[in-house]
């Protein structure tokens, strides 16, 4: 479970920023998540969206403990984000796709020296690892340098690496972004077969054919503020336009900046 609090995060501007930035930031910071509350259950998928730069990425990599919070509250299975970042760790696995993975290793080298961090069994391994290649398609390749693959392979690879020590929490920051139709899919598949075996599973994403495949509960975010936050489906009785993307774009344009 993922349970934030008045979640909060400011950013302090360099001079450069601050001309760029000049009408959105105050006292040269600018505010990219704005005391946001919400809560990841078990066993459901958990949709963020909002349009680029609304603080998707920013909320996410707090949870990832990549960024501290500067305000509010965050616990991610019990753990704090703050207090307690190693423990939190060791519960999720964290997709990007910006991930950089190392280009002189093959898939196999690099699964397993994420499986070697998180102290993962032989024999558990390689059964994950057959799951895992399986399902993604990943075995043509899986000895060739990363290096030479494709993106669509890479992101196949990233994916395994995130899964491997098979987290009880997963976060997908658009996962599929830039990814052609199958690669895609097969994401989508995953991200199913999380919610399946009980996982916490939080994704963000500014494809709407996504949010409607694949969502529980949905939040809107827009200039680091919430402006919806609730189960999808008493989102759809209470839309206002006839599609999921006219009811976004009504939202998001009556949240002030």
């Amino acid at each position: 479970m993922i349970i934030a609090k008045n979640l909060g995060k400011t950013f302090k501007l360099s001079r450069r920023q601050k001309k760029e930035r000049e009408a959105e930031s105050q006292n040269g910071e600018v505010q990219a998540v704005a005391g946001i509350s919400f809560i990841c259950q078990p066993g459901r998928i958990f949709t963020l969206l909002g349009p680029n730069g609304a603080g998707k990425t920013t909320a996410l990599r707090m949870i990832a403990t990549l960024l501290k919070p500067t305000s509010g509250a965050l616990t991610v299975a019990g753990f704090d984000v703050v207090k307690q970042p190693q423990e939190v760790r060791r519960k999720i696995g964290f997709l990007t796709g910006t991930t950089k993975l190392y280009e002189r290793l093959t898939p196999n080298e690099l699964v397993k020296y994420y499986a070697d961090l998180h102290d993962i069994d032989k024999s558990l391994f390689a059964k994950r690892r057959e799951e895992l290649f399986t399902l993604l398609d990943v075995h043509a390749f899986a000895n060739r340098r990363i290096g030479k693959l494709s993106t669509g392979m890479r992101q196949k690879v990233s994916i395994a690496r995130t899964m491997i020590h098979d987290p009880e929490i997963v976060v997908f920051d658009e996962p599929t972004a830039g990814l052609d139709v199958i690669t895609s899919k097969n994401i989508i598949q995953l991200i199913r077969s999380c919610k399946e075996t009980g996982k916490t599973v939080i994704f963000s994403t500014h494809i709407m054919g996504e949010v409607s495949l694949l969502s529980d509960d949905l939040a809107i975010i827009q200039h680091g503020k919430l402006c919806y936050n609730g189960a999808y489906k008493d989102f759809q009785r209470q839309m206002q336009r006839e599609s999921l993307e006219e009811e976004f774009i009504r939202l998001v344009e009556e949240v002030p900046s």
